[in-house]
């Protein structure tokens, strides 16, 4: 089901049967000529579309403006960059709107910039508002020194068993370390245009590959449909484990 067009009643079963809630979350930003600003974006929408007709979830509406960088490109080049700082305030109101809502299971799903696990300022400002939002929620709803309690000694062993808090919203890459090694990850090359041409063909102009163009898309002549549905079905392989 998509958040957008919930209606109450869904929104109390989903709470209730502690579905998951999923954010896509990426950027506008220059993926050559002949990708579209949203390649990032759109790559992960559009899996987790897959994912949502199989199984019981929440399909947020996608985050498209974050902190990109300007490492790729500049802004004369399409790039929008979203300072890391004001993303950050911004995805700390929308996870807190959604935890006093009463979602406890909610996943935020980023491409850009997860190379081999690695987490980089937009899920650094996912993960930091997370945290930070778990401890104001347990204080607001407990009250200060609520750890320190004698009924708390026990808090970490017990976390397991219990309802964890630290894990009602978690951030992960589309694509795990693992899926990469066995696929391959790149900015705009054979494999993410693989991924547009498999997910998204409309964000992909294969016509517009030409000579000179940055050294980053030079192997983008190689992406195929086979590989893209390959990368999907593994990406899938592992979300399907991920998001429970």
């Amino acid at each position: 089901m998509r958040l957008e067009t919930l209606f109450p009643f869904q929104l109390r079963e989903a709470i209730e049967k502690r579905w998951p809630l999923v954010i896509p979350a990426g950027t506008i930003e220059y993926h050559g000529e002949h990708l579209g600003f949203g390649t990032d974006t759109l790559v992960v929408t559009r899996i987790l579309e897959l994912l949502e007709k199989e199984k019981d979830m929440i399909l947020a509406p996608p985050i498209y403006y974050g902190p990109s960088s300007y490492a790729v490109a500049g802004p004369e080049q399409g790039t929008i960059h979203v300072d890391v700082d004001n993303f950050e305030h911004y995805v700390r109101d929308v996870l807190w709107g959604m935890l006093l809502t009463g979602f406890r299971n909610i996943y935020v799903v980023i491409h850009h910039q997860y190379e081999n696990g690695i987490e980089l300022p937009e899920a650094l400002c996912f993960i930091k508002s997370a945290r930070q939002l778990i401890f104001r929620f347990l204080e607001e709803k407990h009250g200060r020194g609520w750890w320190g309690r004698p009924e708390n000694a026990r808090f970490y062993e017990t976390l397991d068993k219990a309802d964890n808090p630290w894990n009602w919203i978690k951030v992960i890459p589309l694509m795990a370390p693992e899926v990469q090694q066995a696929t391959g990850y790149d900015h705009a090359g054979q494999y993410e245009t693989s991924l547009m041409i498999a997910t998204c063909p409309e964000g992909a102009a294969m016509n517009q590959l030409k000579e000179g163009q940055p050294w980053f898309v030079q192997m983008a002549r190689h992406a195929s449909q086979e590989l893209g549905q390959r990368m999907v079905q593994l990406i899938l392989d592992q979300l399907r484990k991920v998001i429970v």
